[in-house]
């Protein structure tokens, strides 16, 4: 089993009854899923980086991902209909926790000048999404081959009501929030 999954059973339930007076344990907000996504509009233009972006997206996440096309032309952008502009994963259950897990305590602390996470980045219902400017924060991909950096968006999609909730759960979790 994951081991914040047992973190969030032995020590955050009980912290969040506390806190916000829950009445059982399934009350208590959980993370439902971790969508993990990257932009790849490059590879309309060279298809080495789209093969690069998928073999680094499937390193980081443990599961293959899904190639996103665009739903329509724009030509300012050079993108057409069917063009393909992004990847995502969508993690849940233990994949989730494990990936939670190597993001907290291994790829997070390895991003140069980090002063905290913004906690400004909850869309109002206690989700909360944050951003990466390089693939190579991650441990399993080896920066010596890495031939164009590429960033990726990372949301937390919980079952908590508020901002508040969702910031306390992710905090107890271990997330670095700024003060």
């Amino acid at each position: 089993m994951a081991r914040l999954k047992d973190v969030y059973k032995s020590k955050i339930v009980p912290a969040m009854k506390d806190r916000y007076g829950y009445s059982s344990a399934m009350a208590v907000p959980r993370l439902q899923k971790v969508v993990v996504s990257m932009g790849i509009g490059r590879a309309t233009q060279d298809k080495k980086f789209l093969e690069s972006a998928i073999k680094d997206m499937t390193v980081i996440s443990g599961q293959k991902p899904l190639i996103c096309q665009a739903r329509k032309s724009v030509s300012n952008f050079k993108v057409r209909q069917g063009d393909k502009t992004g990847l995502k994963v969508t993690l849940r259950r233990d994949r989730m926790y494990e990936f939670l897990d190597r993001l907290i305590n291994l790829a997070i602390p390895r991003v140069k000048d980090f002063r905290g996470l913004n906690p400004k980045g909850f869309d109002g219902n206690g989700n909360y999404s944050m951003g990466l400017e390089e693939q190579s924060a991650f441990p399993e991909i080896d920066p010596g081959r890495i031939e164009l950096t590429q960033g990726m968006n990372i949301t937390f999609v919980t079952t908590a009501k508020t901002d508040d909730e969702g910031r306390e759960m992710l905090r107890l979790f271990g997330m670095p929030f700024r003060s």
